[in-house]
């Protein structure tokens, strides 16, 4: 069951300048050591949950063209006045209003997982005048100061959201381009950044990858610099979509440019398993990897040309211009992807959209190269991270500091429970993982594996702990889960 969002794009009918108002990010983590991460601030359109109506109440408010909604979106069971004056509560507007909205636009969310997509109902109103009071948190935004917040970001500047985006996405040469011929259900924020979730073989709570496309905005040429180690016309990231799919996938690359790189973060088959049919398509691709990556993706996955990537080669798809970052931690052979020109990183599986992601033991996993990849991610102060799984995330540092406060807050529990007396991989999970399902302990064991390995680096476990004993018991847990399994 989806849910619903009333987005108000307020304007002024002088000129093109519309209200935005200074998002409130999540709290900040307590601990002195996240303190200085802190995001940049985000303005975007005010909005508000919109809620069906409870028992016999009415929305009294009118929306101009609601009806032509009819057929997707029924307002009257909705309540209207509650979210719009939820709204007008946040700008607290004082000025001449005529009184009147419109519905401009009703944008479905593609499904990115596990939970319900988020629809939202874009309406507009006008103001007699921009000279009235508006809150402190609110600014009547210029349509060309913001595509220049939005095309030309520099790190830790004022940001501007998707909602504002939506609005001014028409403005923007490519999103008409690719929206004339892509045919999959998808989300481009930041410009120039198409995510389109597509069904994979990944796993639970997530049922989709999110294929990530580049498209240049303008003509290819050949760049003059000669330090880009690739270059093309279009770009795509982890094409993973399970075989079902695959004709969609066929579809969207025959209408790309022939100059098509591809892109894998990592070599997992809910990232590549649409390799083969984009080999097929166009043989003129050229698959873009780290070489551990490589190794472990089979010729018949892949069999054309391969750039392999260590991290720092920067890529152009014409105007676009991206640099790869060498991100273990996930596998030894994670990379990820920064978007230059709106300072924006492809994360792969280093961050997931809910919940926290799970490292491969069996292909190189490591919790020490796990967390200085997530210092470095920091360092690099993006103004939005876009994982595999799930939605993209508009408060990085807020959200990989979570994540290592997540990891150090396991790896103590787990020190725990070893300095209690625990001695195997059972032990350990069935202590430090109480309060987890169950069904999830086997995924978590390879994490288990890691933060042990990391106590060990460090030299933080107790002497009468064995290692030995410890990586002997792992077909023990195996066995002992399966009986658990079968019960």
């Amino acid at each position: 069951m989806a849910l619903y969002r009333l987005v108000a794009l307020i304007r002024n009918p002088s000129d093109e300048d519309f209200l935005v108002v200074q998002q409130i990010p999540p709290p900040l983590l307590p601990e002195e050591e996240y303190r200085g991460f802190v995001d940049s601030e985000l303005w975007d359109l005010p909005s508000a949950p919109l809620n069906p109506l409870e028992g016999d109440r009415r929305s009294h408010t009118v929306i101009e063209g609601s009806s032509s909604l009819s057929n997707e979106l029924d307002l009257s069971k909705f309540d209207v006045d509650s979210s719009l004056e939820q709204v007008l509560s946040i700008v607290r507007l004082q000025t001449t209003f005529d009184g009147i909205w419109s519905v401009w636009k009703y944008v479905k969310e593609p499904e990115f997982g596990p939970g319900p997509v988020i629809n939202t109902l874009f309406i507009v109103g006008f103001v007699k005048s921009k000279e009235g009071i508006i809150a402190e948190s609110c600014w009547w935004l210029a349509k060309e100061s913001a595509l220049g917040l939005l095309e030309e970001v520099k790190p830790n500047a004022i940001r501007v959201g998707p909602y504002a985006f939506t609005v001014l996405s028409s403005k923007l040469d490519h999103a008409t381009n690719f929206r004339a011929v892509c045919s999959l259900h998808y989300q481009e924020y930041p410009p120039g950044i198409i995510i389109v979730p597509m069904k994979s073989r990944t796993a639970k709570p997530f049922h989709t990858t999110n294929l990530v496309v580049v498209v240049a905005n303008n003509a290819f040429h050949e760049p003059k610099e000669s330090n880009f180690v690739a270059n093309g016309e279009a770009l795509l990231v982890d094409p993973g979509c399970s075989s079902q799919f695959h004709g969609d996938l066929a579809d969207l690359v025959a209408v790309l440019p022939r100059k098509l790189l591809v892109f894998v973060t990592h070599h997992h088959y809910d990232h590549i398993d649409g390799l083969t049919v984009i080999q097929k398509c166009n043989p003129d691709a050229v698959l873009l990897a780290h070489e551990n990556t490589s190794h472990r993706i089979g010729r018949d996955e892949w069999h054309l040309h391969r750039t392999l990537l260590s991290g720092g080669e920067k890529i152009k798809v014409c105007d676009h211009q991206l640099e790869a970052i060498f991100a273990p931690g996930h596998t030894d052979g994670h990379l990820a992807l920064r978007h230059a020109s709106t300072n924006s990183l492809i994360v792969g599986d280093h961050c997931v959209g809910q919940g926290s992601a799970l490292l491969d033991v069996r292909t190189g996993g490591n919790m020490k190269d796990y967390f200085q990849t997530t210092y470095k991610f920091l360092e690099l102060s993006p103004h939005v991270l876009i994982p595999m799984h799930g939605r993209i995330n508009l408060w990085p540092k807020q959200m990989l500091c979570g994540y290592l406060k997540h990891r150090r807050a396991r790896e103590l529990s787990i020190l725990e429970a070893i300095e209690s007396g625990a001695e195997t991989l059972y032990d350990i999970l069935s202590r430090s993982y109480a309060d987890v399902d169950i069904k999830l302990w086997i995924p978590a064991a390879s994490n288990v594996r890691l933060h042990v390995d990391h106590l060990a680096y460090q030299e933080r476990l107790p002497k009468s702990f064995s290692m030995e004993v410890f990586n002997s018991s792992h077909e023990a847990f195996l066995a002992e889960m399966g009986v658990i399994s079968n019960m």
